[in-house]
Order: structure tokens, then sequence, then C-alpha cells
């Protein structure tokens, strides 16, 4: 799960970068993705560590669960703008998406990483 996670994080830093570049740099709330990304990934990384893997984990679960929770307003956006409507900020509906999806990624990862580990010990 730290490697998802790290993974995961790079993603999102790429994503925001690439979405800020992307936009003419008109917003630095472009950024937003890239700035959970860096926490993911500093909390993948460390998680790594067998002795901080368990708080890490717990940590960048709860992180990823309030960015999705940030990011899931962009969803009535992007499906309007998936019905063909015209929809104010589209790129931004369409990056507060992805960002939406790689959270919830780690969350249900996570989420089912604590059930495995909670089943084994008993």
């Amino acid at each position: 799960m730290a490697g998802f996670t790290l993974t995961i994080g790079v993603v999102l830093i790429v994503l925001g970068v690439g979405s800020y570049l992307g936009t003419g740099r008109e917003s630095a709330t472009a950024l937003i993705p890239s700035a959970i990304g860096l926490v993911l990934a500093i909390l993948g990384g460390i998680a790594r560590n067998p002795d901080r893997s368990k708080p890490a984990m717990h940590i960048a679960v709860g992180v990823a669960m309030v960015a999705f929770l940030g990011t899931i307003r962009g969803v009535p956006p992007f499906l309007r703008l998936m019905a063909g409507e015209e929809v104010d900020r589209p790129v931004a509906a369409v990056f507060q998406v992805i960002t939406a999806v790689l959270t919830l990624l780690i969350v249900a990862g996570g989420v089912r990483s604590f059930v495995r580990a909670r089943r084994a010990k008993t």
C-alpha cells in the first residue's frame, strides 16, 4: 500500500502541475492536486519503513478522504460537461473528478488493507 500511495502521490503532483501549466497559469488553485500529491507521496515514502508504516498509512488515508470529500463537488459539473452542456471552468471539473477518483482509490485500498491486517491478527 505504501508504494501505491507514493505512486498516486506522484501522479497527483504531475496532474496539478500539468493542469496549472495547461491552463496558462491562470489560477494557483490548479496546483491543489500537486499539494495533495506531495503530502501523499511523502507519507507513502515514510510508510516504506515498517516501523512507521501503520501511522503513515492511517494519516495518508485520512488525507485522501479529506481530499476526496473536497473534490467530489466537481462531479455534477463534470457530468453536465459529459452530457454536452457548457459549464464554468470545464478543465477544473475534469481535474477535480480525476483527483476524486485517485484519492478514492487510496481510501478504498487503505480500508481494504486495514481490514486484512485486522483479520490476520485474529
